[in-house]
């Protein structure tokens, strides 16, 4: 028998800290993670066999809520979407127990790596889906949820976001959201301050007992976005012992041209603010973003590109405290990096540049499972 050629990450564990594929391709009537799917024909950038070719081993499977009216109807249909999605990904984990499974525990992943199974560490993003009950925490919890991400596009009553054209609303964290802080310190689950503004990220550097992840975030040194955060913030962030996980979402990466998508990007934002998200809204939106998406198609942006992102990272914060989350099926990826079956491209341009075993090791994985094990560790 001939033995199989070495995968490129047979040596350490891998993690993208972030993918929309729960709400993006999972929630479609009869699509199957477990079945190759093509990335141009189905729009979409994950499933189990993509996850294999890429030799990824483990995934922060990203349950989102579009941000609306903060409403008690408002608050009731986010926390029913985010229960619907959540049983979605358990119904998928119970459909393929020999191919991957939840991760409850940061040595989980590396432990379903060798079982031969992917690892799904369920997240929230966006914890306007908690409505202004702290004990949902405790409830996603108790559903398999490790990582909870504080906002999206818009302020909700937790944090203030970077990208809230409104100006801020609490001045970073708000009531609320030092609560939810405290709760997920008690339970062990890790803060995420992807989208949040930089007073709300400080903030939770200074509230939390434990180290955040910003699961899919970028350099503002190499691309003046909101999204990005500064040096000094990187800084905090390792001193506190979090990591950044770099995003490819290409406006997130590369310059963009002032060519007004920003302005109409606000219009739609603000749109959101006081909508009832009705299944029949929720279509007018979608039909609304695509409309954006393709009038203002994402700028050119290559892997060097992106490895300028993830070498700043590290010069600035350093190897310990850097990592990889890359937003497919949520807007990021481009040519050479569009699918996390993409993957081995990335590390052999790492490795090509002089990265060694132990720092790939370490932005693939090892720092990710070291926040999560510090979080475990410090829960009541």
């Amino acid at each position: 028998m001939i033995a199989a050629a070495p995968g490129p990450h047979d040596g350490f564990f891998t993690i993208d800290t972030h993918i929309d594929t729960p709400t993006a391709s999972l929630m479609r009537p009869g699509w199957d993670f477990a079945a190759r799917h093509d990335r141009a024909a189905d729009r979409s950038q994950c499933d189990l066999p993509r996850m294999a070719e890429g030799g990824l081993d483990a995934l922060g499977f990203a349950v989102f809520v579009t941000q609306a009216a903060r409403t008690p109807a408002g608050y009731a249909r986010a926390h029913d979407s985010a229960l619907r999605v959540i049983q979605r990904v358990h119904e998928v984990v119970a459909a393929n127990p020999g191919l991957c499974a939840l991760a409850l525990r940061a040595d989980d992943g590396p432990r379903l790596k060798a079982e031969g199974k992917r690892a799904l560490y369920l997240a929230i993003e966006n914890s306007y889906s908690l409505g202004l009950d702290a004990a949902n925490v405790a409830k996603f919890h108790g559903l398999g949820v490790r990582i909870l991400g504080l906002n999206h596009m818009l302020h909700n009553d937790l944090a203030d976001s970077s990208t809230d054209p409104r100006g801020p609303e609490w001045g970073g964290l708000g009531p609320f959201g030092r609560e939810v802080v405290s709760e997920c310190n008690r339970l062990g689950i890790v803060l995420d301050g992807s989208h949040a503004s930089d007073d709300a990220v400080w903030d939770l550097l200074e509230h939390s007992r434990t180290p955040p992840l910003l699961t899919h975030t970028s350099c503002r040194a190499l691309c003046d976005h909101p999204r990005n955060v500064g040096d000094d913030l990187l800084r905090a962030l390792a001193a506190k012992g979090g990591v950044i996980q770099i995003n490819a979402l290409p406006i997130t990466v590369t310059h963009v041209p002032e060519d007004g998508r920003y302005a109409e990007l606000d219009e739609f934002l603000l749109r959101l603010v006081d909508i009832e998200m009705t299944p029949e809204m929720r279509g007018m939106l979608a039909a609304e973003w695509r409309r954006l998406d393709e009038k203002y198609p994402n700028p050119r942006c290559t892997l060097d590109d992106y490895i300028r992102h993830i070498e700043h990272a590290v010069a600035v914060a350093g190897i310990d405290h850097v990592g990889i989350g890359c937003d497919f099926d949520g807007g990021g990826g481009f040519e050479g990096l569009n699918e996390v079956s993409d993957y081995p491209k990335l590390t052999a341009a790492l490795r090509a540049r002089g990265w060694t075993e132990a720092d790939l090791a370490k932005l693939w994985g090892g720092n990710t499972l070291r926040v999560l094990r510090t979080c475990e560790a410090a829960a009541d």
